[in-house]
């Protein structure tokens, strides 16, 4: 059985951990008086580079994405979410392996970059423990090898991987292979050299920075790391920051590999909790500096895809990001956060700038906005409300830079210039 069913305790107690993370919607209240905070978006004070937005497709747990599901999922038209990552389980067993193959190579084909993770070794390279199950100290350079063998499968099946990961929650292993820190340390520093695409580690599932600090902190192991992934599981806002990877991470992408938020217990449609997604992603990307935001299960009753194949309004907060911020835009300064609920995040390609503002509160906020260096005359909008889902909205006329618009209540909106 799938251990993130919605039936399973893994699962409930997944959400209520996911849930914990999460800011509840306040009750409407009165509107402030006071004018409201200028937002100043500084396109010369460059943050991350972005890799792009995305979810997990695993056929061994649930169907696979239909044809028409791929498109959805990584299309960019109307309906579409514009997802630019997928990320694909490694298979234990090697029969299971061309499970995968479909919908990872029409993302390859969508320009889309797909990563692995695994959960568990082959059988005969596991033992049992105290703790549960790991792999054997003597099968370490087996273990690569079988990571290298699946990359050449997809490589070999028309989608080369971006990166794989050394295994998914080590140490959140109640169904799946456990692995201490110094356990990971070790197979970085003999083995991971050997793995033929980008390596991944170690994917914790709350952003303990226990596993991951040891990494970073020993410069063999973490020559041989690529990207630093990490899992978003009830991890507090005060806890995204992460100034040791900032200190010794140079060279490294820093990757938030999966999540549900708030909760799956809900439907994705559920509004005005839907904006949560929303909230959630300004802050992984603002105070975490993420470079990714991938999403469980693409297609499920709590994500960003329904599952008769229609994107939910988690999705469409989920599509104000992706559709209109692609790989190779970088994050830039802005004011954050102008007001009480009031949430933005800006970006930039060239001269183009894209600004997604999120409006928590029960009311209507008159927002000005200033793009400091903009030779833009005109902004583009598109918005999600309770009634409207990535809707096109009226083009806004800018003035030296500058420009007041309305956040509806309870909406995402997001701006382009440029």
């Amino acid at each position: 059985m799938d251990p993130k069913d919605s039936n399973s305790p893994l699962l409930r107690r997944r959400s209520l951990l996911a849930a914990g993370a999460a800011l509840p919607v306040l009750a409407a209240t009165a509107p402030p008086a006071a004018a409201q905070t200028r937002v100043v978006v500084e396109p010369s004070i460059v943050q991350q580079k972005i890799q792009g937005f995305g979810g997990m497709n695993h056929p061994n747990w649930i169907p696979d994405l239909t044809a028409e599901q791929r498109e959805t999922a990584f299309g960019t038209g109307t309906g579409q979410l514009g997802f630019t990552i997928l990320r694909i389980p490694v298979p234990e067993n090697r029969a299971d392996w061309s499970r995968q193959v479909a919908t990872a190579r029409r993302a390859t084909e969508l320009g889309a970059k797909v990563f692995a993770s695994p959960w568990n070794p082959p059988a005969s390279m596991t033992e049992t423990f105290s703790g549960g199950k790991r792999l054997r100290y003597d099968s370490y350079g087996a273990y690569a090898q079988h990571l290298n063998d699946f990359v050449t499968f997809m490589r070999d099946n028309g989608t080369p991987l971006y990166g794989i990961s050394v295994q998914n929650e080590p140490d959140y292993a109640h169904d799946w292979t456990a692995w201490t820190p110094a356990e990971m340390v070790r197979f970085l520093r003999q083995n991971a050299g050997a793995i033929n695409t980008r390596v991944i580690a170690p994917e914790s599932f709350q952003y303990r920075k226990s596993a991951s600090d040891p990494i970073l902190n020993d410069p063999a192991a973490l020559a041989n790391v690529d990207i630093l992934g990490a899992h978003l599981y009830g991890t507090r806002s005060a806890d995204l920051p992460y100034p040791l990877f900032r200190e010794k991470g140079a060279g490294k992408e820093l990757w938030m590999t999966e999540v549900y938020h708030p909760n799956s217990s809900d439907s994705g449609d559920l509004w005005p909790q839907a904006l949560d997604v929303g909230e959630h992603m300004h802050r992984a990307l603002v105070d975490g500096r993420f470079q990714t935001y991938v999403w469980w299960y693409i297609r499920r009753s709590y994500g960003p895809m329904r599952e008769d194949g229609r994107i939910s309004k988690r999705g469409a907060n989920m599509a104000h990001f992706s559709k209109w911020v692609r790989p190779g835009y970088f994050r830039i300064t802005a004011t954050a956060k102008p007001e009480a609920n009031v949430f933005i995040t800006a970006f930039k390609n060239g001269s183009r700038t894209v600004i997604v503002a999120v409006n928590k509160n029960s009311w209507a906020v008159n927002q000005p906005f200033t793009i400091r260096g903009t030779t833009a005359r005109t902004v583009s909008t598109w918005v999600t409300t309770a009634n409207r889902t990535l809707a096109a909205d009226a083009t806004i006329t800018m003035s030296s830079g500058s420009f007041t618009t309305q956040l509806p209540a309870y909406s995402i909106k997001t701006f382009i210039a440029g």
